[in-house]
C-alpha cells in the first residue's frame, strides 16, 4: 500500500538522469524524500548522482541549508540498475526523451513492477498525458508533472490531469511539489498545458510584427524590456532557448490547436531554422554572439533639430493630455481644435495605426506621428510614423521625445504599436485559457509569473492596464486586419463590459 506523502518513508523513483531528471532528484532529496534514480545508461546515472550531491554540497557551502541537512539529503539517494528495483516506490516520475512511443513503452514496463496503487507521473512538456496513460491498465494514477529548467530555481510545476486521471493522483502530486518547495499549478491536458500555452503570445505576436516590417527584433526586445518591464525580450529568449527548440514548439502548438490563428507562426522562422540561425548555441540568431555574449546593435544618436510647433490631439483625449503635459516645457504646443498647416501633429492611438487615425481626425498623415502611452512616458518611448510620413517631421518628433532623456524606438505604422499589441495578445490568450477552464485565473497568473518570469501575471496585466483598454486594442486590431487572431475572448469581453477583474472566476 502506498505510504502517505508526509511519511519519512515515502519513496520517489526518477527515471531519466538528464538535466531535468537531476533537478527533480535534487529538490526531492532536499524536500525530505527518499529517492531511487534510474537510467538505462548506468554510467550516466553515476554522473548524475555525483552532480546532484555536488549541488547539495554547494547549497550547504552557501548557507542555503545546514551541513547536517545536506548530508542527510545525500544519504536518501540510491541509484538502481534495473526498473524492477523501483517496485517499492510510491511515486515514479519519468523524465526521459520527449517521444510518445518511448514514454508509452516505459509506462507499460513500470506498471509491471510498481504496486497497483503507486502513482506514475510524466515530466513531458508537450505530449498528451492522456495518450501516455492510454497504454496503462490503471490510467487514473497517471498524470503530467511538468517542471521547468532549471528545476531548483524555477519554483513552479504544472500538475496535469489526463482524461482519466483521478483527483487523488493530482492531490498527491500537489503535496509532493509543496514539500519540495515548489508551487503546484493545475492544468487540464491540452496542447502546451498552461505555461507554454499562455506564453504563445509573447513569441507569435513578436514574429508577426517583424514579418509585417513594422520593427526589427532588437527594437521589439528593447520595448518589451524597458517599457513593459519584461526581463528579456522575445527574440533574446528564442536565442537563449534555441530556435531549433522554440520554433518547433511554435509550429507544434499551432498544429495541435488545429491551426488556431492566435498561435500562428510566420514563414521566416522556418527559413531561419533551415539556415541554422538557432541563437546563442550556434553563435548566430536574431543577434550575433561573441564568446557566448550577445552583441547588440548600436543604437544611433537621436536627431537634435526640434520642431517649431506641435499640435497634440484630439483635445478631449486623455492620452493626448498626458503628452501635452510631458512636452509643454520643450516646444510650443498649439491649443486650437485643429493644427496649423506647418505644425507637427502628435497623436496617441490605442489599438489603431497612425494613418487610419490621422485620416479619421482630418489630419495630414504626412505630418502626423503617434506615441504609445500605454505604459506612461517615463521610460523608453515608441514613436510610430504614418505610411506616408515626411522624414523631417519624423526626425523632429524623434528629437522632441529624446530631449527629455528618454530612449526612443522609431517604428513603421502598425495597429497597436509594439507593447499594446503584444500585451493585448498575451492577456487575451490567458483569458481564453480561463474561459476554457484549462486552469483557474489564480493558477494562470502564478504559473506564468513563476514559469516565464513575466513582471506580473497576464490577467494581472489586464487588470492593471484596464480590461476595457485591452478590449479596445483587440477590437480595433480585429477590425483593421479582419483576422480572427485578434478576436477577443468572451472572458475578457464580459469582465471588461461589467467592470470587474479578469481574476473573477465563474460562479
Amino acid at each position: 500500500m502506498v505510504r502517505s506523502v508526509t511519511s519519512p518513508e515515502f519513496l520517489i523513483g526518477v527515471v531519466g538522469t538528464g538535466i531535468m531528471g537531476r533537478g527533480i532528484v535534487q529538490i526531492a532529496l532536499t524536500g525530505g524524500f527518499r529517492v531511487k534514480m534510474y537510467d538505462s545508461d548506468v554510467a550516466q546515472s553515476e554522473r548524475a548522482r555525483e552532480f546532484v550531491c555536488a549541488m547539495i554540497d554547494r547549497a550547504a557551502e552557501k548557507d542555503r541549508m545546514t551541513r547536517e541537512d545536506a548530508d542527510a539529503a545525500k544519504s536518501r539517494l540510491d541509484t538502481v540498475a534495473d526498473l524492477a528495483e523501483l517496485a517499492e516506490c510510491d511515486l515514479v516520475v519519468e523524465a526521459i526523451v520527449e517521444n510518445l512511443e518511448i514514454k508509452q513503452t516505459l509506462f507499460r514496463e513500470l506498471e509491471r513492477h510498481v504496486a497497483d496503487d503507486a502513482y506514475l507521473a510524466s515530466n513531458t512538456s508537450s505530449l498528451s498525458v492522456t495518450q501516455i496513460a492510454s497504454v496503462c491498465r490503471a490510467p487514473q494514477r497517471v498524470a503530467g508533472y511538468h517542471f521547468f529548467n532549471p528545476v531548483p530555481l524555477l519554483k513552479v510545476v504544472e500538475v496535469v490531469g489526463g482524461q482519466l486521471t483521478a483527483s487523488a493522483t493530482l492531490e498527491v502530486l500537489d503535496a509532493v511539489a509543496s514539500k519540495c518547495g515548489h508551487e503546484p499549478v493545475r492544468a487540464q491536458d491540452s496542447p502546451g498545458f498552461l505555461v507554454n500555452h499562455a506564453g504563445r503570445g509573447f513569441y507569435t505576436e513578436a514574429v508577426r510584427i517583424v514579418a509585417e516590417g513594422i520593427a526589427q527584433p532588437n527594437q521589439i526586445d528593447d520595448v518589451m524590456r524597458e517599457c513593459a518591464g519584461f526581463r528579456v525580450g522575445p527574440f533574446e529568449l528564442m536565442d537563449t532557448t534555441g530556435l531549433d527548440v522554440s520554433g518547433v514548439v511554435m509550429e507544434s502548438i499551432y498544429e495541435q490547436f488545429y491551426q488556431e490563428q492566435r498561435f500562428a507562426p510566420q514563414p521566416f522562422i522556418r527559413n531561419r531554422m533551415a539556415a541554422g540561425l538557432h541563437g546563442r548555441k550556434t553563435g548566430r540568431g536574431f543577434y550575433d554572439y561573441k564568446e557566448g555574449k550577445k552583441v547588440a546593435p548600436t543604437e544611433p544618436d537621436p536627431p537634435t533639430a526640434l520642431p517649431e510647433r506641435v499640435w497634440i490631439g484630439p483635445q478631449d483625449d486623455d492620452n493626448a493630455a498626458l503628452l501635452r503635459e510631458s512636452l509643454a516645457s520643450r516646444v510650443r504646443i498649439e491649443t486650437g481644435a485643429e493644427p496649423s498647416p506647418d505644425a507637427v501633429c502628435i497623436i496617441a492611438p490605442l489599438g489603431a495605426d497612425v494613418t487610419t487615425t490621422a485620416v479619421d481626425l482630418g489630419l495630414d498623415p504626412r505630418r502626423t506621428v503617434g506615441v504609445d502611452t500605454l505604459f506612461g512616458l517615463e521610460s523608453r518611448l515608441t514613436l510610430m510614423t504614418s505610411s506616408f510620413a515626411d522624414i523631417a517631421v519624423r526626425d523632429s518628433a524623434h528629437a522632441l521625445l529624446a530631449a527629455g532623456g528618454n530612449a526612443v524606438t522609431v517604428i513603421h505604422d502598425s495597429p497597436g504599436f509594439i507593447a499594446q499589441r503584444m500585451i493585448a495578445t498575451i492577456v487575451n490568450i490567458s483569458a481564453e485559457i480561463a474561459q476554457k477552464r484549462i486552469a483557474t485565473p489564480e493558477d494562470i497568473n502564478k504559473a506564468v509569473h513563476l514559469g516565464l518570469a513575466y513582471p506580473q501575471g497576464p490577467l494581472e496585466f489586464g487588470d492593471s492596464l484596464g480590461a476595457g483598454r485591452i478590449l479596445q486594442i483587440l477590437r480595433t486590431m480585429h477590425e483593421f486586419y479582419g483576422d480572427p487572431r485578434y478576436r477577443p475572448s468572451p472572458w475578457l469581453v464580459r469582465r471588461a463590459r461589467a467592470g470587474v477583474s479578469l481574476m473573477t472566476p465563474e460562479t
